[in-house]
């Protein structure tokens, strides 16, 4: 396996932001470059221990979907080779987890669907009866399939700070009453259809956060990533039973370690044992055998 990237340096293009895990460089006033490094994040802090070829394998999975719900909504990619727009000698920094995609205005949410009673939404439900301030049936167990996937968006944070829940009244207060709904529904369906196909291979998709943005025209578009071990909780289904929260293919060795040691959750993070870090790995890699096994 190659070293890993942990920031890509592409000097032949003006860097324009590091989020927590993707380096996004300007390709000329249309279009970005967008490289998914192997950097991981846990608690919304970024984690000093890089994990190999993660950055490939959340490519891979995106652009799977990204094809696959094509047909609900349109999505940020171009079709142009990263390699095609960096020098050569900075290739090897893109080939296989970068995209050229098109510059678009991220809306200022992030939209999350949870089909499953988890997390914090399972937290919320014990002590309140509701999920973001939605009512929900009384007797739900932990894990439990909601009666029907939740629209639960939330306030984008930067680096280092926590994103906060809100209901759907203040999200139509940010985006607009017809913009909010457009995205709501789009949420779902594409959840919807992601879920279902996810589940002939064997993986429960309990929750998902989708960004979207916006040509000059005001046509919405998916964006960012879709439907990854990053962006969502995913639950081998066969060992799902409700009552207990299933083992999962994401950072789950990752969190559960890090609530062992006690960490505060700021920054700076500690760095990961290297089973740790083996495992994420190789559950990230999973997950994408599973969900694009016998396609071509």
């Amino acid at each position: 396996m190659t070293a890993p990237l942990f920031n890509s340096s592409i000097n032949s293009l003006p860097l324009l932001n590091r989020g927590k895990v993707r380096d996004i460089y300007a390709v000329d006033d249309e279009r970005l470059l967008i490289v998914t490094t192997d950097r991981l994040s846990a608690f919304d802090v970024v984690l000093p221990t890089p994990i190999p070829g993660k950055g490939k394998v959340l490519t891979r999975i995106s652009d799977f979907w990204f094809a696959r719900l094509g047909h609900i909504l349109p999505n940020q990619l171009t079709g142009i080779a990263p390699e095609s727009v960096v020098v050569p000698e900075e290739r090897d920094q893109v080939t296989g987890r970068a995209s050229v995609v098109r510059r678009l205005k991220p809306l200022p949410i992030e939209a999350i669907v949870r089909g499953y009673l988890v997390g914090s939404g399972w937290k919320e439900y014990k002590a309140q009866g509701s999920v973001c301030g939605i009512p929900l049936p009384a007797g739900l167990r932990e894990a439990d399939k909601l009666p029907q996937p939740l629209f639960t968006p939330s306030t984008k944070a930067e680096a280092g700070a926590h994103d906060e829940n809100i209901n759907f009244e203040k999200t139509a207060g940010l985006l607009g009453a017809a913009l909010a709904a457009e995205v709501r529904d789009a949420a779902i369906a594409l959840y919807k259809e992601a879920a279902e196909y996810a589940l002939t291979k064997g993986i429960i998709i309990a929750d998902t956060k989708f960004e979207f943005g916006q040509d000059d025209a005001g046509k919405l578009y998916l964006i960012d990533e879709a439907l990854t071990p990053d962006s969502s909780r995913f639950w081998p289904a066969d060992q799902y039973a409700p009552g207990a929260n299933p083992p999962s293919f994401d950072k789950q060795y990752v969190r559960d370690w890090l609530e062992s040691i006690h960490w505060n959750k700021r920054p700076p993070a500690p760095e990961l044992p290297a089973d740790v870090a083996t495992r994420t790995g190789e559950k990230y890699r999973e997950a994408l055998s599973r969900l694009t096994a016998d396609i071509s």
